[in-house]
């Protein structure tokens, strides 16, 4: 798909046959990685099981790489699925965005902590 940012050449730091992880434009924090699947999907419940396969197993080696270059001490892994959940290029991607002692003042509740800081009522 031409006009999917995610579909053109990217710098690859990591890639499988049918995954490929790449350095965030925008990281969170130090070692922030993306893993798309290679074919266009919009949301991972669009990716089929052999390229969900390829894109996890692309994450644990990614996690890998991050533990050797960057020694954080924990993850957040996220997907966000369409623009109401904070999706903004429509092909699939999961973030892999290490943790660092100090980068947030209480990492209590971790993506659960960012819905329940910015909600009202249920």
């Amino acid at each position: 798909m031409k006009a999917c940012v995610f579909c053109q050449p990217q710098p690859y730091l990591l890639e499988n046959e049918r995954a490929a992880a790449f350095y965030d434009q925008q990281p969170v924090s130090p070692g922030h990685l993306l893993i798309i699947p290679k074919h266009h999907y919009r949301t991972l419940f669009d990716v089929p099981a052999a390229d969900t396969a390829a894109l996890w197993a692309l994450v644990a080696q990614a996690k890998q790489v991050l533990d050797a270059r960057w020694h954080p001490a924990g993850y957040n892994v996220g997907v966000n699925v369409r623009p109401i959940a904070g999706q903004t290029v429509m092909h699939c991607h999961v973030h892999l965005i290490p943790r660092y002692p100090g980068d947030v003042v209480n990492p209590r509740g971790g993506v659960r902590n960012l819905m329940v800081s910015q909600t009202t009522d249920f």
